[in-house]
């Protein structure tokens, strides 16, 4: 994720950020979608191949290979170790992978950032804004997060149609460096726990 991330940086409040770490390595399942593993990295990278789904998302690994999609899932299970990150997989059925969730946090700042896609077959069925919607409230109230940050490439119309909706703040525009090093503009979007509560209704 964005170095420059998260804009807004208010300490964490005493013992918050061991809680937050503590509730990472305690993540088990984010709806209906598990952890990733090592195993995955095929299916992973099967549907991450997909130009639907890879092409919006700058985080993902570049060149995009198998091995590469390995790394990435390695890295996150060092992150999760650590309470700082969380890769989680959606299976369909046959073993397929229809979604994923990629969890990034900074326990210092009580705060975080969700992406992710779904399988195309899913796109235009309301499935990506429940899940999205779901999986914020899950990071404020399982993770304990105070701050949610969010970003979209300038021409990616559904994200911002979406986070827009949820009533996420924009607060600017920043450049986001890819894992090979390029970089995108990319809009940057902020809610607090407050905020989500006064809109969609309180969290623990």
């Amino acid at each position: 994720m964005a170095g420059d991330l998260p804009l807004t940086r208010n300490a964490a409040k005493p013992g918050q950020a061991d809680a937050i770490r503590a509730a990472v390595r305690g993540a088990v399942q984010l709806g209906d979608s598990r952890p990733a593993r090592a195993g995955d990295a095929g299916a992973l990278h099967a549907f991450f191949s997909d130009p639907l789904v890879h092409t919006p998302i700058y985080t993902l690994p570049r060149p995009l290979t198998e091995a590469s999609v390995a790394a990435f899932i390695e890295t996150h299970v060092a992150e999760r170790e650590v309470g700082t990150g969380l890769l989680f997989v959606r299976e369909g059925d046959e073993g397929q992978i229809l979604g994923y969730s990629d969890v990034q946090v900074w326990p210092e700042f009580a705060a975080g950032e969700l992406g992710g896609a779904l399988h195309p077959s899913l796109h235009r069925k309301g499935a990506g804004a429940r899940g999205a919607a779901a999986s914020f409230a899950w990071m404020f109230d399982t993770l304990g997060l105070d701050l949610l940050c969010e970003t979209a490439a300038l021409d990616n119309a559904a994200t911002q149609h979406l986070l827009d909706g949820l009533g996420f703040r924009r607060m600017g525009e920043i450049v986001s460096t890819r894992p090979d090093d390029t970089t995108r503009a990319s809009l940057v979007w902020e809610m607090t726990r407050a905020e989500w509560a006064e809109k969609h209704g309180a969290v623990q």
